[in-house]
C-alpha cells in the first residue's frame, strides 16, 4: 500500500496595500519566510485588499519591492482578496441561511449615543479585548418582520454574527494550538469577549475575520504566523472555522515592534517604512539586526 504523502507546511504573509510596510511587517514577513524554509515548506504572499477605498496599486508594488529587497522569495500567483469576493459572500450566505447572523442598522453615531446613554460610572459598557464597546443588542432583538421591512427599504446595514447563537452552534469549548512569544500550548478560545462582530458591511463585502479564515482554508495554510496584537482575535477565527467546517491551522503570535512611544508601529501614524530605511542606506542584514533577528 502506498503511503499517503503529507502536506508540506504552508506559511503566508498577508499585508494590506493601504500604506508602506514598516519594521513590524518586516519581522512578520521574515519570520514566515524563514520558518517555512526551515520546515521545508512553502511561503505565500497574500494581498488583503478588501478595503478598495484605501488600497492602491502603488502600495501593492511597494510591498513586493520591499519583500524582494529583504531577500524573500514567494510563490506565484499571489492571491488577492479582491478576486475572491464571491467566496466570502458564499461563506456569509451559509451563515445567513442558518440564522447565525443578523442585519445591523445602527450607525456609528447611534452606537456611540447608545453606549453613552447605557454607561454609568459604576456600570461601564462592556468592551472587547481591543477596548471597543460591544455592539448594542437593539438589532439582534428585532423581529424578522422588522428586519425584512428595513432591508426592503434599502437601509444601509452590516451583517453581524449573533455570538450567542454561534457559540451554541459550535457545540462546545474551542481551543487553538499556540507556539508563539506569549502564552503557548492549548489556548482556550473566548469568542464571547468580542460580542456580535461584523462579518460584512455595505461598503465592504467581507470583514477581516471572515475573509482571513476563508483565505487560509482556500490556500491550505497550516501555520499562521502573525503579531501578538491578533492573539485574542484568534478566538473569533476558531469559531468561524468551526461554523464553516474549515481546517484549523497552528498559530504562532510573535512579539511586536514598538515605536518610541511604546505603541506598536502603524501605517496610519506614518511610522517609518522599510523603503525609507532602504533610502537611508540600510542593508537587509542591518534591518534584520534592528528588529532583533
Amino acid at each position: 500500500m502506498n503511503a499517503i504523502p503529507r502536506q508540506k507546511p504552508i506559511f503566508r504573509f498577508a499585508p494590506s496595500p493601504n500604506g508602506p510596510l514598516h519594521l513590524g511587517h518586516a519581522l512578520s514577513a521574515i519570520l514566515n519566510h524563514d520558518m517555512a524554509k526551515q520546515a521545508g515548506g512553502r511561503f505565500l504572499v497574500r494581498i488583503e485588499d478588501i478595503d478598495q477605498a484605501r488600497c492602491t496599486p502603488e502600495f501593492e508594488a511597494g510591498i513586493f519591492a520591499d519583500l524582494a529587497w529583504l531577500g524573500l522569495t514567494w510563490e506565484e500567483p499571489v492571491r488577492r482578496q479582491s478576486d475572491h469576493f464571491r467566496a466570502y459572500q458564499s461563506a456569509l450566505q451559509s451563515l445567513i441561511e442558518r440564522d447565525l447572523v443578523y442585519p445591523a442598522f445602527l450607525t456609528r453615531g447611534e452606537v456611540k449615543a447608545r453606549v453613552a446613554t447605557g454607561e454609568t460610572s459604576d456600570r461601564p459598557w462592556p468592551r472587547d479585548p481591543d477596548g471597543t464597546p460591544l455592539y448594542p443588542p437593539d438589532d439582534r432583538a428585532r423581529s424578522n418582520e422588522e428586519r425584512k421591512r428595513l432591508l426592503d427599504a434599502g437601509l444601509k446595514h452590516a451583517w453581524r454574527l449573533d455570538m450567542d447563537k454561534a457559540i451554541a452552534e459550535a457545540g462546545g469549548p474551542l481551543h487553538w494550538r499556540e507556539t508563539g512569544d506569549g502564552e503557548t500550548g492549548d489556548i482556550p478560545a473566548d469568542p464571547a469577549a468580542w460580542g456580535d462582530v461584523v462579518l460584512s458591511r455595505s461598503d465592504a463585502p467581507s470583514s477581516y475575520h471572515l475573509s482571513v479564515v476563508v483565505d487560509d482554508a482556500a490556500q491550505r495554510v497550516t501555520h499562521v504566523v502573525r503579531g501578538l496584537d491578533l492573539f485574542h482575535a484568534t478566538s473569533i477565527h476558531r469559531l468561524l472555522q468551526t461554523l464553516l467546517d474549515l481546517p484549523q491551522p497552528l498559530y504562532h503570535h510573535h512579539r511586536l515592534i514598538l515605536g518610541e512611544d511604546g505603541k506598536k508601529l502603524s501605517k496610519s501614524l506614518g511610522d517609518t517604512g522599510i523603503a525609507e530605511w532602504r533610502r537611508q542606506g540600510w542593508s537587509p542584514a542591518e534591518l534584520r539586526r534592528r528588529i532583533g533577528l
